[in-house]
């Protein structure tokens, strides 16, 4: 199964917005890479369709899921109680962290896995629930 992608570069910690099409395990050898360095910052969508864009930011054992439905529509999926909702985590957005609060934030191993999966269906619907921005 083929996947475009950008990520952070391992080697300058920035984004490197330059997208490539490779089989999944490409990109989960990146995430792994990443993820061994403590944060990153990972944007996917079929080979076939602009859109949507699942977006996953994360930095130690946080992340945060965007979806891009379109140019103009993004939405956040509502985190699984790992850290409370009155408490803020950063995350690598491109090249700055950004604050959420604990309503967005998901464990990491639960987030790679909601990617994994919209890699193999390219639906995002079920991953959970969406709350637009």
């Amino acid at each position: 199964m083929s996947v475009v992608w950008a990520a952070t570069s391992p080697e300058s910690g920035l984004f490197h917005p330059v997208e490539r099409c490779s089989e999944v395990k490409d990109l989960s050898d990146r995430f792994n890479e990443l993820r061994s360095r403590g944060q990153g910052y990972v944007e996917v969508r079929s080979p076939n369709r602009e859109f949507p864009v699942l977006i996953l930011a994360f930095r130690d054992d946080h992340a945060v899921v965007h979806l891009m439905s379109s140019t103009e529509r993004m939405s956040l999926l509502v985190g699984d109680g790992t850290v409370p909702s009155d408490a803020e985590v950063e995350v690598p957005i491109m090249d700055d962290l950004a604050a959420f609060t604990g309503d967005f934030v998901l464990d990491i191993d639960r987030a790679w896995d909601l990617l994994h999966s919209f890699t193999q269906t390219q639906a995002a619907g079920p991953l959970g629930e969406w709350c637009e921005l």
